[in-house]
């Protein structure tokens, strides 16, 4: 079969129904540099692997974007999850959320706990309930993958305690947190891998110098500690910035841990890994490229295939957080190394391992969150002797209330009684009449009844207002007949002579 195929190609040429062979080369040539484009764009996958079954995970930003594919990836392979939201754990959408998870990766061990990253008193919250703890809590690993970004165009947008969103949520409360928890990671046994992932973003490259002074700090709370509100603020600087900040607090942080003398004189174990996992197609990045607008939004459905050609997708742009977490090169010093594209690269920017920046950076924000602390407790002391105050108020109202219901409940009680009293002696007395009327007679050697109650008994002419007012007494004679006084004789029946002749 493929030899006369072949014989009739040589002899009489491509069929007919072959398409043109200029076209086919211009379609797959189109193809070929479609499929090595998204190929390229797509990054490296992670080739290592560990065993992650019983390993404790903390992990913001788990529930959205790059965080929730690496959330799956890691509850898929065993590790027990502890994600940190911003919702309670009672709120729908996370229960649903984590159900879904559960189910999807067969793993039970996943939980929820909640920490606001834009309050540092609940960020403090959480951490002091995590190392409250004896013995101390197994901890593994920590994945700080929450961030948040103002669209293009977009207003300052500040926290309740007056710091700047962008920098409180992607450096200030991470800064607290692991702050915090420093003594659970150093707390840990000397053969357990623990790791701090930290993800960055590329736009540290642009970013402003970072002087790390105090006077930066001020002017990241704007007029509420006296400094002024930054003219130079955009969306973009402020994203940068904080993601710069991010990383020389991390490079300073594994400075921190390795400086730790352990009881037992053995090497610190704890290494941190800063990760770039590049442009992705996650809500962040969605938010940005649409400016936060409806018509933004439709412009990106529009050209979505661009946007699916050159950005990766939320699990391709994790692959780089998962080998951060399971490479097993990285538990060798020194810590603190850069992992892009699933490989150790170097820090474009050399003022990032700049020690005295890093030194007035971490003494500025401790300054910073001890004075937000301090305030924000003078606040919280302040309504809670308030609402105290208004809950006195209402208990005194309410115990007036309750008395007044008591008094007049009191008084229906005693008005009750003595209806039923009263009621008791009017029967009693009307008991009483009936057996005295029954017991007596009238003058006429008759019971009295009451004309209207027993009118069989008596005579029609009894029906008059005379009767009602019978005579004293019936004298004989003619003067003083009964008739005369309105009495009616009747006829005696008929008998013996005795019986015979009138009677009243």
């Amino acid at each position: 079969m493929p030899l006369p195929f072949l014989a009739s190609l040589y002899f009489d040429g491509l069929p007919p129904w072959f398409p043109d062979p200029i076209r086919l080369l211009k379609v797959s040539t189109a193809l070929t540099t479609i499929a090595a484009t998204k190929w390229y764009t797509s990054g490296r996958s992670n080739g290592s692997e560990r065993d992650m079954h019983g390993r404790v995970v903390l992990m913001t930003g788990g529930t959205s974007g790059i965080g929730a594919a690496t959330a799956a990836d890691l509850a898929q392979r065993g590790a027990q999850l502890v994600l940190l939201t911003r919702q309670p754990p009672t709120d729908p959408f996370l229960v649903e959320y984590i159900d879904d998870l559960r189910a999807r990766t067969a793993n039970q061990m996943i939980y929820a706990e909640q920490v606001d990253l834009a309050d540092l008193y609940s960020v403090r919250q959480f951490a002091t309930r995590w190392i409250d703890n004896a013995p101390p809590r197994r901890l593994d690993m920590i994945v700080l993958c929450a961030a948040t970004m103002v669209p293009p165009g977009g207003r300052r947008v500040e926290t309740a305690e007056g710091v700047e969103m962008t920098w409180m949520v992607n450096f200030l409360a991470n800064f607290h947190l692991l702050g915090i928890l420093s003594p659970a990671i150093r707390a840990q046994p000397f053969d357990r891998d623990v790791r701090i992932v930290v993800p960055t973003c590329s736009s540290y490259i642009s970013a402003p110098k970072l002087d790390g002074g105090e006077e930066q700090q001020q002017q990241l709370v704007g007029k509420k500690k006296g400094g002024k509100d930054g003219q130079d603020w955009t969306p973009g600087k402020a994203y940068a910035r904080s993601k710069l900040a991010l990383m020389t607090f991390a490079k300073a942080y594994q400075k921190h841990l390795d400086a730790y003398i352990r009881p037992d004189e053995l090497p610190m174990n704890a290494k941190v890994v800063i990760v770039d996992p590049g442009l992705a197609r996650s809500p962040g990045t969605r938010r940005w490229l649409t400016r936060g607008s409806l018509w933004g939004l439709l412009l990106y459905l529009v050209f979505y295939p661009f946007a699916w050609l050159f950005l990766k997708s939320c699990e391709m742009a994790a692959q780089s957080l998962l080998f951060a977490t399971m490479e097993s090169s990285l538990v060798r010093p020194p810590g603190a190394r850069l992992i892009k594209e699933c490989m150790e690269v170097d820090c474009a920017r050399k003022d990032v391992e700049d020690e005295e920046v890093a030194k007035k950076l971490w003494e500025s924000s401790d300054k910073l969150i001890e004075w937000i602390e301090k305030e924000q407790a003078v606040k919280r002391a302040r309504a809670k002797k308030e609402q105290e105050k208004k809950d006195e108020e209402a208990k005194k109202e309410q115990e007036k209330k309750d008395e007044a219901a008591k008094n007049a409940a009191q008084v229906e009680e005693i008005e009750s009684l003595l209806g039923a009293i009263k009621t008791g002696k009017a029967k009693e007395a009307q008991k009483k009449n009936g057996k005295k009327g029954k017991a007596g007679g009238n003058i006429w050697g008759r019971p009295t009844h009451s004309p209207l109650r027993n009118s069989s008994h008596c005579h029609p002419v009894f029906f008059t207002n005379k009767l009602r007012r019978p005579p004293l007494h019936v004298l004989s004679g003619s003067q003083s007949s009964p008739v005369a006084h309105g009495y009616v004789y009747q006829d005696a029946p008929r008998g013996g002579e005795k019986s015979a002749g009138p009677r009243l």
